[in-house]
């Protein structure tokens, strides 16, 4: 079975005062529609801006991102 990444991004946002996409691309020193196509799950960000990420809430990197399996359709 495939395995996807998965991202718990807009969570933290929301729970960091509702911090904007742009405010988090600002923080991480990346655009706004890398945030925007990590959150949907478009996109997977290197390792440096997973840590950057992480490193903005505070969290572990797990808190983040997840590997996990892909549900059937």
């Amino acid at each position: 079975m495939a395995k996807i990444l998965v991202n718990n991004i807009r969570v933290l946002r929301f729970n960091q005062c509702e911090m904007t996409q742009q405010a988090l691309a600002q923080a991480v020193g990346v655009s706004r529609q890398t945030i925007v196509a990590i959150e949907k799950g478009k996109y997977s960000p290197s390792l440096e801006v997973a840590f950057k990420i992480a490193d903005v809430f505070s969290v572990p990197i797990e808190q983040v991102f997840a590997y996990q399996e892909q549900a059937e359709d």
